[in-house]
């Protein structure tokens, strides 16, 4: 008895993307900087380009 096998699928490793919106909400972004990153990105971006895009005012004690 013989058994087609077909061959291997290409795997390729999908991109996470988030919305810049959703990203802003969790992080606490303010509103001027949502702006600036929607501008930036438009509405989805990978979590890389978020992080190392946002600038935040430090929160001191």
């Amino acid at each position: 008895m013989t058994e087609h096998v077909e061959p291997a699928v290409a795997k390729e490793a999908s991109i996470r993307v988030w919305g810049v919106r959703d990203f802003c909400k969790r992080n606490h972004v303010e509103k001027a900087e949502e702006v600036r990153l929607l501008k930036l990105f438009r509405r989805f971006a990978t979590p890389a380009e978020l992080i190392h895009n946002v600038s935040r005012k430090p929160r001191w004690r």
